[in-house]
């Protein structure tokens, strides 16, 4: 077997509550648990505002015929999982998906948005 200690990136695997879907690009996750903003007035900086973020995770997927488009429409608590290249796990539990689902026919793809309480690195 070939040895992987300096893989970095490029393969990746994507599954929902278990199920594997094809994963065309553009995989993405956000774990941060806050956002930041600096508030500033006339005279200097004064400091910062803090506030909650949710966990998203994101991708690129190929819509083949087995899948029904609009199942990813209606997922509401589910766990996402991914694989990475570089020895990672990520995990959302408890996600739901927002913005709705387009299929581009010219590459058979869609984008999907996970939103979740957290998204964990494993």
């Amino acid at each position: 077997m070939a040895d992987t200690t300096n893989r970095l990136a490029g393969i990746a695997y994507l599954n929902v509550d278990g199920k594997t879907y094809m994963l065309a690009g553009d995989l993405g996750y956000k774990v941060s648990k806050v956002a930041r903003e600096t508030l500033t007035g006339q005279d200097r900086v004064h400091g910062y505002s803090e506030k909650p973020v949710a966990g998203e995770i994101t991708a690129k997927l190929r819509d083949a015929g087995g899948l029904t488009v609009a199942d990813f429409n209606a997922m509401t608590n589910v766990t996402v999982t991914l694989e990475l290249a570089n020895g990672k796990t990520v995990v959302g539990r408890n996600m739901w998906t927002v913005d709705d689902q387009t299929v581009e026919t010219t590459e058979a793809t869609f984008e999907v948005k996970w939103n979740g309480f957290s998204v964990e690195e494993v």
